[in-house]
């Protein structure tokens, strides 16, 4: 048999432990600290930036102000983008435009606009569908595009007659990307860190007409080009007959894609230099 002391030990043991217990569930479950307890709302802190210096609209957003306004207005007239009880569009929109712009990481999107981790993965997910239903439907060459010289072409002496049935050019671009590091490997390419190799076409007016994202850092640019050949939900503008695009050396020559002569300088840093061309070639 226990004696007294041991016995009232044991109890005042339980007694703390259970107290201990009660003040850690009190604390986390009743009497909780707010994590998003900031003043300044992500809405409050849009409004700021949007009625502000016209650079730090473009230093958050990437985009003019006159430019975010429009973009809103166009993906909630024409791509069904709605606000919340939560979170108004225009606070969707920048939400994004803030994360794609700055690479920045949800927790960070977080604090910035005092949201969940969980609404902002949301939200973003949204923005997202909606922006590439918008990108279909506006890169892409405009109607007849390549039926007459362009402009650009016709008024330069430097391309006319040369280049008068040139229609655009193709190039290859490594783009940062935030991969997970189980699956970082493929898109460590020659820059050393996670790339994704994108692919696009601009005409002369510097428009794109064409782009194709999410290729592996190491993908090479003919492997991207013949398969956005290829593939035909990707709808790539093929050069009509006697048209043709200006391409690097990265990638095939072929009938409607021009590249340099192998083995010649033509990047125009290579000419900036001072060093003049050598050889009709170049």
């Amino acid at each position: 048999n226990m004696s007294i002391p041991e016995e009232e030990k044991e109890i005042n043991q339980i007694i703390c432990v259970t107290a201990r217990l009660i003040e850690l569930y009190y604390v986390k479950y009743i009497h909780k600290t707010p994590c998003m307890n900031d003043h300044q709302t992500g809405n409050i802190w849009l409004m700021g930036v949007l009625q502000g210096n016209e650079s730090r609209c473009h230093n958050m957003f990437r985009m003019d102000k006159d430019v975010f306004t429009r973009l809103c207005d166009e993906l909630q007239n024409n791509y069904g983008l709605k606000g919340s009880r939560r979170m108004s569009a225009a606070e969707m929109l920048g939400m994004f435009l803030n994360i794609l712009g700055h690479g920045s990481a949800n927790r960070q999107a977080q604090d910035r606009f005092q949201h969940s981790g969980e609404t902002v993965s949301r939200y973003f997910s949204i923005l997202l569908d909606v922006v590439c239903r918008l990108a279909v439907d506006v890169i892409k060459p405009l109607e007849n595009a390549f039926t007459n010289t362009p402009k650009e072409i016709l008024q330069d002496s430097r391309y006319m007659p040369h280049f008068k049935d040139c229609i655009g050019a193709i190039d290859g671009v490594h783009v940062q990307a935030v991969v997970s590091p189980s699956n970082q490997i493929p898109f460590i390419g020659r820059k050393g860190i996670p790339t994704q190799n994108v692919m696009a076409a601009c005409n002369f007016d510097m428009q794109f007409i064409f782009a194709c994202a999410g290729w592996e850092g190491t993908a090479h640019d003919t492997r991207i080009f013949l398969s956005a050949l290829r593939d035909q939900s990707l709808h790539f503008p093929k050069p009509p007959n006697g048209k043709f695009y200006l391409v690097d050396a990265g990638y095939p020559q072929m009938r409607g894609y021009l590249g340099p002569y192998k083995g010649e300088r033509y990047h125009l840093p290579d000419f900036r230099r001072g060093v003049q061309p050598m050889g009709h070639k170049e």
